[in-house]
């Protein structure tokens, strides 16, 4: 045997087993829960409970074989006889009694229930798209399954809450029911809206049963996971307390089309938070924040072993004084889930209460790519979709998508299907299905001959600047058709998945946004109601970038004003408040205008072509939209310009241009070349 191995030989096997626990805990699936800390308590809680139960029932046995051998057998079948007028008076009242206390029990009962791993049909291995997170959690839950080994072996403490935070749909709750399911332990689900009462008191009392519960359990099976729902509704901050929020920055919802806004990037500050109050509520936080720190309460038979031992010290000298047996640990861990972490009560957030806050974003391409190949392996689908180059292509389209959001993507496309009595999507399916989730159903209307005309005319300006000013970006559908509200729309969005935007990107958005209402000038001479959505989108990027990005001609950010009158609106009402704000946005907005309206003016073919197109089939898609672009611009290249003479001055020289020609002089008039309008 060699010296390296001496070590590991004189290890106990006690030893062996803490040494097997923690390196599981780094690993990255679930450990056995039979074999953890957790799972060998379970078994030492259930042979002493055979043991309890036996002795229990030793003396009634012992008692009914000795009248068995004594020949005086007892009959459980003899009741004794009893006067029901006088029985019945009591039974009344008796269960009154009863009634009135259930109803009081019904008030502050545990609105939980208890799920068993053979109750849920999802695993931590259907949890796709999010590994780090994924990671994250099956670490949290291993050091929970051997937390006494983690305590014995290293001196930490096991997380005692995990918060999950993020937007809808991003698998907060999955991956809650996928943790329930792989834990071996049982799991009190509860959602934090069953919490609350119109009684006063009783969400208090709500919150105490939940944790009582939970100790009870975790004492029983060695351990428990607790999880609340939408927390929010339970942990909102009280009213006076200091509250992490984080800095405003660009809004989430900043997007032209689609555009995604910039990430906050607002200095964290605290702030007062006018939440809850101090009504039932503020109470329940209060009481939530108690039971998060005292997991490791007495039962009530060391409560009443507790008081005996003290009624017996108070007549013992202080040297013989008996000590109270030590309140149990309870290995518990809580979890939470909610949209609005930055509302939660400060108190909440710290460590011992909710150690670790994980955060679900929405996937990057290469998360989604694994949602998709999940959600494709469990629905009908040809052929066709089996391609990579189709997934990737599909991943890559799918900007923004949250896990839920794809899988009803492929759920409306199973029905698209079914709507053309087929039995599996296909391309055509998944692509319709994307596009009204992302712009809405399509619901003509009766429009007049002008408003067509206009309608086509604006949305042209919009996809011709977007063509010329923003090759990066891509075009998506050009309609005319009502969606959502809007009587015609541009969607377009990048072409690779990006984090940032540059200055000059954000003015090009802009433009875009101008593009409709530019083209309305030119060919109608007019402007309509139609571009108060685009100026509306506008107005948010360019106060983005005077307030928060420093894009201007000024570094103040906007976003840093805190606790004031002054910081109750978003950035873009900060900016819009400042005098000098409102100008730089004013300036920002007209210049780009006037370089939508230049372009267009040099573009008209464009414009025109994408209208004719728009009037005759309503809607382009795709490729359909560059097309016509593409089209017109060979077509246009190819075009041989017109001779205009102007003779509105006679005594000026002659210029004669034609299409290959800067110009010629020749005799008393002006020539120049003239575009074709038409």
């Amino acid at each position: 045997m060699s010296e390296r191995e001496e070590p590991a030989a004189s290890l106990t096997k006690s030893q062996l087993h803490a040494a097997d626990q923690l390196s599981s805990v780094a690993g990255s699936t679930v450990m056995n829960a039979r074999v953890a800390d957790v799972g060998l308590q379970r078994e030492r809680t259930r042979r002493s409970r055979l043991w309890r139960l036996t002795a229990f029932l030793a003396i009634p046995t012992g008692l009914l074989w000795y009248r068995i051998l004594d020949h005086r057998p007892f009959n459980p079948f003899a009741f004794p006889h009893v006067n029901w007028l006088l029985i019945s008076p009591m039974l009344f009242f008796g269960m009154l009694i009863l009634l009135m206390g259930g109803m009081q029990f019904g008030i502050g009962r545990s609105p939980h229930h208890v799920v068993r791993p053979e109750q849920i049909d999802v695993r931590l291995s259907d949890v796709v798209g999010i590994d780090v997170v994924k990671s994250e959690v099956v670490r949290s839950l291993n050091l929970f399954l051997s937390h006494k080994t983690f305590a014995r072996e290293m001196g930490g403490r096991a997380r005692r809450g995990l918060l999950f935070e993020g937007p809808p749909g991003t698998g907060k709750t999955y991956t809650a029911k996928a943790l329930a399911a792989e834990a071996g332990v049982p799991f009190l689900f509860a959602t934090a809206t069953s919490f609350q009462s119109s009684f006063q008191g009783a969400t208090q009392r709500k919150v105490r049963a939940y944790f009582r519960a939970l100790r009870t359990l975790a004492r029983k099976e060695g351990g428990a996971i607790g999880f609340i729902d939408e927390f929010d509704a339970l942990g909102l901050a009280r009213s006076g307390v200091m509250a992490f929020t984080p800095g405003d920055g660009l809004e989430d919802g900043m997007r032209c089309g689609g555009l995604e806004g910039l990430p906050s990037i607002g200095m964290p500050a605290t702030e007062r938070s006018p939440a809850v109050g101090g009504g039932d509520l503020g109470m329940a936080v209060q009481e939530l924040l108690v039971q998060m720190q005292s997991f490791d309460t007495p039962t009530g038979a060391q409560k009443f072993t507790g008081k005996i031992v003290e009624s017996i010290n108070l007549v013992l000298p202080s040297s013989r004084q008996l000590k109270k047996p030590a309140p149990k640990p309870a290995n518990i861990l809580l979890i939470a889930s909610t949209n609005r972490a930055d509302s939660l009560d400060a108190a909440l957030l710290r460590p011992g209460r909710f150690d670790q806050r994980l955060t679900f974003e929405k996937p990057d391409k290469g998360g989604r790519r694994q949602l998709i190949d999940h959600f494709l392996s469990r629905k009908a689908h040809v052929p066709e979709l089996d391609l990579s180059e189709r997934r990737d292509a599909l991943a890559a389209v799918t900007q923004g998508y949250s896990p839920a959001m794809l899988e009803g993507m492929f759920d409306e496309a199973l029905i698209n299907a079914v709507q053309e009595s087929r039995r599996a999507m296909n391309w055509k399916d998944v692509d319709h299905a994307r596009l009204d989730a992302e712009i809405g159903l399509g619901q003509p209307v009766g429009y007049t001959d002008h408003e067509a005309k206009l309608i086509a005319t604006h949305e042209a300006g919009h996809a011709t600047i977007a063509w010329l000013v923003a090759p990066q970006r891509r075009l998506e559908v050009l309609t005319i058709i009502k969606r959502r509200g809007a009587l015609g729309l541009l969607a377009h969005g990048d072409r690779e998945e990006v984090y940032l935007q540059s200055r000059s990107e954000l003015l090009g958005l802009i433009e875009i946004a101008m593009g409709g209402q530019s083209a309305e000038e030119l060919f109608f001479g007019d402007v309509s109601t139609g571009p108060s959505g685009d100026l509306l989108t506008a107005t948010r990027v360019a106060a983005s970038m005077v307030g928060a990005c420093g894009m201007t001609n000024s570094l103040v950010s906007f976003g840093a004003v805190q606790s004031s009158g002054f910081s109750d609106t978003n950035i873009v009402g900060r900016v819009l408040g400042d005098k000098e704000g409102r100008a730089a946005v004013e300036e920002v907005l007209q210049d780009q205008k006037l370089k939508a309206k230049a372009l267009l003016e040099e573009n008209r073919h464009l414009v025109e072509a994408l209208r004719d197109a728009l009037l005759e089939r309503h809607e382009l898609i795709g490729h359909e939209i560059t097309d016509v672009l593409e089209a017109a611009r060979a077509g246009h290249q190819l075009t041989p310009r017109r001779l205009v003479i102007d003779l509105t001055d006679a005594s000026s020289r002659v210029d004669v241009t034609d299409a290959s020609s800067s110009g010629i002089a020749a005799g008393g008039h002006q020539v120049r070349a003239a575009e074709p309008t038409g």
